[in-house]
């Protein structure tokens, strides 16, 4: 649960697993998950088969990065996986950030060769700050120059200079072999599939907790767009259930007392009706009626929600502790362009234009600020 939040008697569940995947850019995450959903047999018989699925975005697609966080399901031996694919940038703290407060575990994927690098350290830091379990996952093991017994020492020395408690540095190891979907415990003995690396995440991820009778609580952690039902919010049920037709509101400030209540329509900033609910199935998103403590959804009838906001029972309100991530890395200011290509290139080219784009990216990137710059 988010850091600050209070917790009372728990119950757990037991058919999901919640869990993130780290690694530095071309270490190979998007493609073990490609090969996940192949051998669980997420993807239709009739699908076809896209390459790097995760990689949705322009940029990332021609980049061959992540950056933004984006969730896909596998089921395995009856238990739902729900994986959250991070990036491998420090420049994307704020995605980074919200990714890891939907889940219980983290998969660090790193190359056999290479080992880990200056990015890997940097999501790895937030992870433990979160005292999060942490699997590592030795992949391409198949290079000529793979060096994995001097990788996993690097690993270790890694852990213990981002000050690793007891159970952390106690990490379990895999190897892996994503571009044919391969993972073995021993070196010396080849795998023949993914088995035993989701057998591992499943026995360390820990299964979601929540409290038997408690109000919803899901933090909105992210903001996604449907042409048919507008603006989405993406986040973790804590505790409570929601459903399509249910009434919610929406809580920004901090509780009033310890047990985390604030008073009724004092801190609701505004309310709706749920018109549509959805989760991730492989790589698409369907369309379901309910969702309990330990799914991750996307909530639709809420227009002017923004990422951070706590979406709760109107009749008793409880506020999860607000999202905070590090301060922005670069700072950039938009002035009015002097060139002699002024107006001729580019389809946004004013600066009312530049504003509106900017003003519409900070609706759903916590990690981003926009001041407007003083006149003359």
């Amino acid at each position: 649960m988010p850091a600050g939040a209070h917790r009372a008697a728990t119950v757990t569940r037991s058919d999901i697993r919640n869990l993130a995947i780290v690694a530095h850019v071309d270490h190979g995450k998007t493609t073990l998950v490609d090969a996940m959903l192949r051998q669980t047999g997420t993807f239709r018989s009739n699908q076809t088969l896209v390459d790097r699925v995760l990689d949705s975005g322009d940029l990332e697609r021609e980049k061959g990065i992540t950056i933004l966080a984006k969730q896909t399901t596998i089921d395995h031996d009856g238990i739902r996986l729900n994986i959250v694919d991070t990036p491998g940038h420090a420049d994307f703290g704020g995605e980074v950030e919200r990714s890891l407060l939907m889940v219980d575990s983290v998969l660090l994927l790193v190359d056999a060769a290479e080992g880990p690098l200056p990015q890997t350290r940097y999501v790895l830091q937030k992870a433990m700050a979160r005292h999060l379990p942490v699997v590592v996952a030795i992949n391409k093991i198949d290079r000529s120059d793979a060096r994995p017994v001097e990788v996993v020492d690097a690993v270790y020395e890694l852990f213990m200079d981002l000050g690793a408690d007891e159970h952390q540095i106690e990490f379990p190891i895999v190897y892996t072999n994503a571009k044919v979907g391969t993972a073995t415990r021993q070196l010396d003995a080849p795998g023949s599939d993914l088995r035993p690396l989701l057998d591992l995440l499943i026995k360390v991820t820990p299964p979601p907790v929540h409290e038997p009778g408690h109000p919803l609580q899901l933090l909105v952690t992210n903001l996604s767009a449907n042409e048919y039902v507008g603006r989405m919010a993406v986040g973790r049920i804590w505790n409570g259930t929601i459903r399509v037709g249910q009434r919610i509101s929406v809580v920004r400030e901090e509780p009033d007392d310890t047990a985390g209540r604030v008073e009724p329509g004092r801190s609701v900033t505004l309310s709706g009706t749920v018109t549509s609910l959805q989760t991730a199935h492989g790589i698409d998103r369907v369309d379901i009626e309910t969702a309990a403590a330990g799914d991750i959804v996307s909530v639709a009838g809420l227009p002017e929600v923004t990422i951070g906001d706590t979406l709760t029972d109107p009749l008793d309100p409880r506020p999860l502790p607000r999202l905070a991530v590090d301060a922005p890395t670069l700072r950039m200011t938009f002035g009015v362009n002097t060139s002699p290509l002024s107006g001729r290139e580019g389809k946004y080219v004013t600066s009312r234009q530049i504003k509106a784009r900017l003003e519409k990216e900070v609706l759903g990137n916590v990690s981003i600020e926009v001041r407007p710059a003083e006149t003359a």
